[in-house]
């Protein structure tokens, strides 16, 4: 339960760095660190995890098979994955990144001039349609994950998504300046997130979710949202 623990522990740290209306450089800095420690814990925990895997397969090896020979293979297979890691990745890997920063800049624009033609704040453009339009390729992912019976894959994807943009966006974000937090997002979205990752928290404490909670986290959002424009 170290992940379940990690997301709300996450989530409660952002609250009470943003809580008096400013988010500081000193305070990024610290969510900054607490991000490191958990990409160490990760990074660390998935080194235990592939070691225990490699001494169970070594003990399983049939007799006259020795480890150098399966070391021996292990390093040709190595050799033969960075053969194909072709200078294609690379270009392709720039061409997206520039594509992202390109695309992030049209959506703050777009975003801007939209509040302003439709008289709606920009916070809540962001905390409705920005969060939601980011969101969806991770809605892909999990949507398909589960769908091809990988649900660690979709779990996976949300409780490390939270946890990065709950440590690393807002601090990232913070190094160029301190950020002013809106009176909507302390007083609404804030309490709502807290709630809903609580509630997540809930859900998700069986290490299983079924279609009813599903259902139930859909409606909460779609409550939110309906407050969120004082249509509810």
């Amino acid at each position: 339960m170290i992940w379940f623990t990690l997301i709300v522990g996450s989530a409660f740290l952002l609250a009470m760095t943003i809580w008096d209306g400013k988010f500081s450089l000193l305070e990024a800095l610290l969510c900054l660190t607490c991000l490191i420690i958990y990409i160490l814990y990760v990074a660390n925990a998935e080194k235990y995890t592939l070691d225990e895997a490699e001494t169970l397969r070594c003990s399983n090896l049939p007799v006259g098979v020795s480890m150098s020979g399966l070391q021996f293979h292990n390093e040709n297979d190595n050799s033969m994955l960075k053969a194909e890691i072709k200078a294609k990745t690379y270009i392709i890997l720039l061409l997206s990144l520039i594509f992202i920063y390109v695309g992030a800049n049209y959506t703050l624009i777009s975003i801007i001039r939209l509040s302003e033609a439709l008289d709606i704040g920009v916070e809540i453009m962001a905390t409705s349609a920005v969060a939601l339009g980011t969101s969806l390729p991770e809605l892909v992912v999990s949507t398909s994950a589960a769908s091809k019976g990988k649900p660690e894959l979709a779990i996976g994807t949300v409780m490390g998504s939270n946890i990065f943009n709950a440590l690393g966006i807002v601090g990232i974000s913070a190094l160029f300046g301190s950020l002013v937090v809106p009176e909507l997002v302390l007083n609404f979205a804030l309490p709502v997130m807290l709630v809903a990752t609580m509630l997540y928290f809930v859900i998700i404490w069986e290490k299983e979710t079924t279609k009813w909670e599903g259902a139930m986290l859909i409606i909460f959002y779609i409550f939110f949202l309906g407050k969120l424009f004082s249509v509810l």
